[in-house]
């Protein structure tokens, strides 16, 4: 953690603004789960910890998270807006139940290949991707 508190410092130094232990105590809440986490849910973990921190600092410290690449914004198709862990994590995708909800992480390196090739046969530069597949879940199937 001490290395993703590290990066949040520089970044927040390179833009000019002020570090608050607000602002880490928002990072340390988000690096604790693995879930993936709205804004709302997130403000409610650190709220236990720290009711004095806003909705607000969190929405925004949550911004500069993404910023600097220590998480990555996902949205599963129902209109909220969920963050997941970035920086140290191997990339996947996501496969999304459209009846229940869920979300399957999976990670192919046969897809990441055709991506590449892909992109080399349209002379394309890929900087960043997400596959997300939507459809119904073994459970939802029955």
């Amino acid at each position: 953690m001490r290395k993703e508190i590290e990066i949040l410092r520089e970044h927040i130094g390179s833009k000019g603004l002020r570090n608050t232990p607000q602002r880490e105590e928002v990072l340390r809440a988000f690096l604790s789960t693995e879930r993936h986490l709205s804004i709302d849910e997130l403000h409610k973990i650190v709220k236990r910890k720290n009711p004095l921190v806003g909705y607000t600092t969190v929405y925004r410290t949550m911004k500069l998270l993404l910023e600097c690449g220590l998480c990555a914004e996902i949205d599963f198709g129902d209109g909220i807006q969920r963050f997941e862990h970035k920086y140290g994590h191997e990339h996947h995708d996501h496969l999304i139940c459209t009846k229940c909800g869920r979300f399957i992480e999976a990670a192919k390196p046969e897809i990441e290949k055709m991506q590449e090739i892909l992109a080399k046969e349209k002379g394309f530069v890929i900087t960043h991707h997400k596959l997300q597949l939507f459809g119904l879940c073994r459970k939802c199937r029955k």
